[in-house]
């Protein structure tokens, strides 16, 4: 396929004009493709700036194609199943039974299910309930949902306003998930209230997190992509992707802080929730991620098969 790939680039897209528009297929951030973008673009500035269209050695571009590919999702096969067999016919949104603070509490209690909490990193991080995986408000639900849910499992969900259900049931539903044990009536501000325990998940700015470097204390982890790593990362950081983590917690020391980072904050936050109920004794969130890293100007480390890519793209 990347081999066909190649042909087609050097030759449907050769007489094509400059000015041509060109508009992404997919949401960008879409495993459906590498780097897709989120704007309109034309066949010029793809031309001049794509790496994909600065190879002239086909076998380059294969070698460079193969590794540069985003991972395959781990529900990929299940919806490929789901597609060609026909999904479910629900005929609206599944009822989702509202439960106030002590009723959810009791659910949580006596069934075996996924507890998600949907609420901003920063928010989830200040309170909640133990148990929970920070799923944050944002299109790539859809995506992480995908990778590290159990489809066996009923969802739990603890939203930032109730009016938020509609919206966070159309996202699970893309990926096959249709089965809700209920939803906490009234969130956090609810539970709190009703004086139920809840437990914190620590926020470690940026230039805090540059004042504890090297990582002697702790564990440092970036939850991206391996695309994502080569291009840049944080001294003294271990790679470990987040769509795998639910599934190789084991090769962590669960005894020794974590620190975990990804490029904003979202996916770390998930990640630090996952290691949070899964044993680790002090998991924390980096906010901001890479993006705060380097707008802070801190210093960074490419893998050097990254610089070799960058060169291969020149040839």
């Amino acid at each position: 396929m990347a081999k066909a790939l190649f042909r087609s680039l050097r030759t449907a897209l050769a007489p094509l004009p400059d000015d041509l528009p060109l508009y992404p297929a997919h949401g960008a951030g879409s495993p459906c493709g590498a780097g897709i973008c989120d704007r309109q673009s034309t066949i010029g500035h793809e031309r001049r700036h794509n790496p994909a269209l600065q190879f002239t050695d086909e076998a380059a571009f294969i070698d460079w194609v193969l590794r540069t590919a985003p991972p395959m999702p781990r529900y990929y096969p299940r919806m490929k199943k789901v597609n060609a067999e026909g999904s479910e016919v629900l005929g609206g949104l599944p009822a989702v039974e509202a439960l106030g603070p002590a009723a959810f509490r009791r659910m949580l209690a006596e069934g075996d299910v996924r507890l998600i909490d949907n609420r901003h990193m920063l928010a989830f991080g200040g309170g909640h309930i133990a148990g929970a995986w920070n799923l944050g408000p944002r299109p790539e639900l859809s995506l992480w949902a995908g990778w590290v849910l159990e489809p066996e499992k009923p969802l739990a969900l603890v939203l930032s306003q109730d009016a938020d259900l509609p919206e966070v049931q159309r996202q699970l539903l893309r990926v096959g998930f249709t089965t809700f044990a209920g939803c906490l009536k009234g969130g956090m501000e609810a539970w709190v209230t009703a004086g139920l325990p809840a437990q914190a998940l620590t926020q470690v700015p940026v230039h805090e997190l540059n004042q504890r470097l090297p990582p002697r204390d702790f564990q440092l982890l970036d939850v991206r992509t391996p695309p994502e790593w080569d291009e840049g990362h944080l001294p003294g950081a271990r790679n470990r992707f987040l769509g795998e983590l639910p599934r190789k917690l084991k090769d962590l020391d669960r005894d020794k802080p974590v620190l975990v980072y990804c490029g904003s904050g979202y996916r770390s936050s998930l990640a630090a929730s996952i290691l949070q109920t899964g044993g680790v004794t002090a998991a924390a969130n980096v906010p901001g991620g890479y993006q705060a890293w380097t707008a802070a100007g801190f210093p960074t480390v490419i893998t050097p098969e990254a610089g070799k890519k960058s060169s291969d793209t020149k040839r």
